[in-house]
């Protein structure tokens, strides 16, 4: 049963006082009101998520974060008078009823304002009256007000809310345009005076006539200084264009990172061709001309190691499976891959073998491998249990916020009375692999998985940032060992998803949720000497499944929203006219500054699921924090599968004839 006191709780000192606001008296307001009850009945389990839900009439509950900052910004006293515009379920109404004398709270959904007044008199709150009525107009009968808190932005102050606060009161309101806005305090100073500042940057939806609607955006200008430029036009002006993945210059631009001990290559997707080509081409510049021996890959160790023993001319192990036959097949068992093996392979045929570089996977054995085995003992003992599991696998990722999605994955009896069965049958496919591999370091490196994989598969039976954690500590662990392993002069280029290689700090999943990630535990380990690489797109096709274990299917990618990262890149490559370019935000300190105020970023795994994407496939980052640099490709096209025939001097065996 869900333990609401506790996770208000949990709430409060990680959401708003975890991001500084320590007022007690805010604090005892948050913790006084119980959120689980402004929320349908169906989504209460995710009341106290760092993130909106839906309420109905298409709108939605504020983060609590953003409630308290707009409530701390308004400096309210026990005996003012408050008016609230955008009442929603009620849930501000009444954090707004602990902390002041009198609220009014406007809504213009009849039904949401109706709901709004049963949650209050419900909770005895007395001192809230909540009206069905037009929020730009205000409440003129009952002005004036000590505090006047807008919870949707304007591009202009509505002059009816000026005019109906007190002398000495304070208006919060979100004021710009479509992508981000200030959220600014008016302060009326005199009878026809009022001063205002800006608080922070933030985002919301417009302030319409009484009711909300979806947002927008767009800009102009190259020649302006930096503080009249708007975001898209500043990610213009310091862009560095990229040739055609290609042409041999595409990989030259990437030699500033070079002298890095550690280059991370990212992707917003495990299903796009450009992040492929381009990390192979960046891949294969540094290991020919850079002196890198390592390329580690968020892949399966046993998998990878097939790979790594043919492109370093040593015979196929006795025994040994063809690797990558597992869902997702596609991340792995592609011509790109294939292509980058037959180069390695070839760049490796005059290198002594203490200078050949080689392929290794970072993951833990064998996420992929551990789920089939699940489905397949859950498919054959309760296929009611196999529908749930395939549910969570599908969509238990660090960027995940679906309410709906999360609601569907309820654990029955069934599920749970399977787990040590499913444990077991994890471990002997572990067991069974590692028998193939009797080289000293690879004996070693497997001994390090076998002492955390059985706990692995327990936690990630159920999911949660244990699960995440685990795993992105055994990346960084393999890592660390690797580059030991290669001597002090050993460098490493490894790929993996944004979600891993993006510092999670910067991010929803360790600003809020505590999960850290092999970006964030590199720059902690190796400081300066890891360089973290992100690739992102606004549109195009994608190779990914709908639900974990099923087909891929080519789906179009939505184009980015109005209030995403993607979004302003978008609108510069309409500023610039060029569709790929490096973004380093640290060169411009400008440009740093504007990217370091939070905004959406997309996440697409090895499942995307288009019509829920807002919740499925977004979470807020800071993408100066987050990445050393940004690689962006307007419009990507699907990674295909396949691979290439045999060729002399490779086992038949090798993959994909590589």
């Amino acid at each position: 049963m869900t333990d609401f006191a506790q996770l208000r709780e949990a709430m409060v000192a990680r959401q708003i006082a975890g991001r500084g606001i320590t007022d007690p008296a805010i604090l005892e307001a948050f913790q006084a009101v119980p959120r689980e009850s402004f929320v349908p009945e169906g989504l209460r389990e995710f009341a106290y998520r760092d993130s909106p839900l839906p309420i109905g009439e298409g709108q939605t509950i504020s983060q609590p974060h953003i409630v308290a900052s707009m409530i701390e910004a308004a400096e309210i006293g026990p005996e003012d008078r408050v008016l609230e515009v955008g009442a929603g379920s009620g849930y501000a109404a009444a954090v707004l009823s602990h902390l002041a004398g009198d609220v009014f709270a406007v809504e213009r959904h009849a039904g949401l304002a109706r709901e709004a007044r049963e949650r209050l008199a419900a909770l005895g709150i007395g001192n809230c009256a909540v009206i069905a009525g037009d929020g730009m107009a205000g409440m003129p009968d009952e002005a004036p007000f000590d505090a006047i808190l807008v919870a949707a932005r304007s591009e202009t102050v509505p002059d009816a809310l000026r005019q109906q606060l007190k002398v000495g009161g304070r208006l919060i309101i979100p004021v710009g345009g479509e992508d981000v806005q200030q959220l600014r305090c008016i302060v009326r100073s005199g009878e026809h005076r009022w001063d205002s500042h800006d608080l922070a940057a933030v985002r919301f939806v417009p302030l319409l006539p009484g009711t909300v609607a979806e947002d927008g955006g767009r800009t102009a200008s190259n020649h302006k200084p930096a503080r009249d430029l708007t975001l898209p036009q500043l990610i213009a002006r310091h862009r560095v264009p990229l040739p055609p993945i290609e042409d041999p210059a595409f990989a030259d631009v990437f030699d500033r990172f070079a002298d890095k001990r550690v280059v991370m290559l990212g992707e917003c997707s495990h299903g796009t061709r450009e992040f492929y080509e381009a990390r192979a081409a960046i891949t294969r510049r540094l290991v020919e001309h850079h002196g890198f021996t390592i390329v580690a890959a968020e892949a399966d160790w046993p998998d990878a190691a097939v790979l790594d023993r043919a492109i370093r001319h040593r015979p196929p192990r006795h025994g040994a499976e063809r690797p990558f036959r597992r869902f997702p097949t596609w991340m792995w068992r592609n011509p790109v891959i294939a292509q980058l093996m037959h180069d390695l392979h070839a760049i490796n045929r005059d290198r002594a073998p203490d200078r050949m570089a080689g392929f290794f996977g970072l993951d833990i054995y064998n996420m992929s491998g551990s789920i089939e085995a699940v489905l397949a003992f859950l498919d054959e003992t309760d296929p009611a249990a196999a529908a749930v599991a395939r549910e969570r696998y599908g969509c238990l990722t660090p960027w995940q916020s679906d309410p709906a999605t999360y609601g569907r994955m309820a654990l029955n009896r069934g599920y749970g009375e399977c787990e040590d069965a499913v444990i077991a049958q994890c471990r002997d496919l572990l067991e069974a692999a590692l028998e193939r591999d009797g080289e000293a370091f690879g004996a070693a490196m497997n001994g390090r998985l076998v002492a955390s994989a059985e706990r692995y598969y327990r936690i990630m039976y159920y999911g949660g940032a244990e699960s995440w954690n685990l795993r992105d500590e055994h990346m960084a662990d393999t890592l660390g060992h690797l580059l030991e392993h290669g001597g002090p002069s050993a460098k490493a280029v490894v790929w993996a998803h944004n979600s891993h290689i993006g510092d999670a700090r910067a991010t929803d999943m360790g600003a809020v949720r505590g999960e850290h990630n092999i970006g964030q535990l590199a720059r902690e380990r190796w400081g300066d000497d890891v360089a973290l690489i992100g690739f992102g797109t606004h549109t195009g096709t994608v190779s990914a499944a709908t639900d974990w274990d099923g087909d891929r299917e080519v789906k179009r990618v939505i184009p980015s929203r109005p209030d995403s990262y993607e979004r302003q890149c978008h609108e510069a490559t309409l500023e610039c006219g060029n569709e790929r370019f490096l973004l380093v935000p640290g060169a411009d300190e400008a440009l740093r500054a504007r990217l370091s105020h939070p905004m959406l970023e997309r996440f697409i795994g090895v499942i995307y699921r288009p019509q829920t994407e807002r919740w499925s496939h977004y979470s807020d980052a800071v993408l100066s924090r987050q990445f050393d640099a940004y690689v962006w490709f307007d419009e990507t096209r699907a990674l295909e599968p396949g691979g290439h025939e045999p060729h002399e001097g490779v086992a038949d065996t090798f993959p994909f004839g590589v």
